[in-house]
């Protein structure tokens, strides 16, 4: 984080102010006479070309202080929306301030700092031509496409609701059996003698697939009718287990409006894929190192196999902009 001493001031006067609003909130929770409450008023909105500050002469417009907003968002989020904007400006006012200076001495003539002025300009480049052609250019036809497109090929699979006790002896899960069969509630053993962290749910699971659960225990929930429990114990690497299959269905694929987002992301992971082909088509892509241009090829090779590097994501998540 860029920030000045007198910034790191006013963080501090932020944070105080903070603390001063939830003081003040817990005396506003003390009993109090009805009174007529003010109504809110939404902040008009601010012109981009509105100049916010100046610094040595420089302006500082709405605009620079969104552009700036972006960029520390992730720095600021926590911050209410006001003190957030307070921020953002001293944090700009720090940056200007020391790049008035820079430039005074000539440091964006040094090798280094051009060449990294120079790459942050071409990544800005890179992310507005994604945003233009890649997420605002998104469809609502092409998210219900691909919305589409996974619900063809969605396999419905068996699932079942179970619950369990988990304890450390097999004697222990069999007098448990034993007070199932008197009448005794599952949840309330739950509660009372497992270990698992379900416990205090009841040794609730809710819902799972085949695959999701370790054999043994898997094998045994998926062979109970809903409402039965096991009549003999579970054994796992975990412990002893006592069983209870709720309720058995198969999978549904998600509403539209429930997945739209994932949609997106995965849409938008198409775009910037297609987008690259193409842009690195159009130029003529040379390694000249020996050692990069073997690593390639091998990766290359690879993908045209059908394998995926070593750490590499297999999700569904789109591929961001670099930041």
């Amino acid at each position: 984080m860029i920030l000045s001493l007198k910034a790191r001031l006013l963080a501090s006067a932020l944070a105080l102010g903070t603390l001063a609003t939830q003081a003040q909130a817990q005396d506003a929770a003390a009993p109090a006479a009805p009174a007529a409450e003010a109504p809110v008023e939404a902040a008009p909105a601010v012109s981009p070309e509105t100049v916010v500050a100046k610094v040595g002469g420089a302006e500082i417009t709405q605009a620079d202080l969104d552009a700036a907003a972006e960029d520390l968002s992730q720095q600021f989020a926590q911050l209410p929306p006001q003190q957030r904007r307070l921020a953002t400006i001293s944090a700009l006012i720090d940056v200007k301030a020391l790049a008035t200076k820079a430039e005074a001495e000539g440091l964006q003539d040094e090798d280094t700092v051009a060449r990294q002025i120079a790459f942050l300009r071409e990544r800005a480049l890179h992310n507005a031509y994604f945003d233009k052609h890649g997420a605002e250019a998104i469809t609502e036809d092409e998210l219900r496409a691909r919305y589409d497109a996974e619900k063809e090929r969605f396999v419905p699979q068996d699932e079942v609701h179970a619950r369990h006790i988990l304890v450390e002896t097999k004697d222990e899960a069999d007098k448990l059996i034993e007070r199932l069969g008197a009448g005794e509630k599952f949840e309330d053993l739950a509660r009372e003698a497992s270990r698992d962290p379900s416990a205090q749910n009841g040794g609730d699971l809710g819902f799972f697939t085949k695959g999701r659960m370790v054999p043994a225990f898997e094998e045994a929930a998926f062979a109970l009718e809903p409402g039965s429990y096991t009549q003999e114990p579970v054994e796992t690497q975990f412990g002893w287990h006592v069983i209870q299959a709720v309720e058995k269905r198969q999978t549904q694929f998600p509403p539209f409006e429930q997945v739209r987002e994932q949609a997106r992301q995965v849409v938008l992971r198409d775009k910037y894929i297609e987008m690259l082909e193409a842009a690195r088509q159009e130029l003529d892509v040379e390694y000249v190192d020996p050692e990069l241009k073997a690593q390639v090829e091998a990766l290359e090779q690879g993908l045209n196999q059908g394998e995926m590097p070593e750490g590499a994501n297999q999700g569904e998540a789109a591929p961001q902009p670099a930041q």
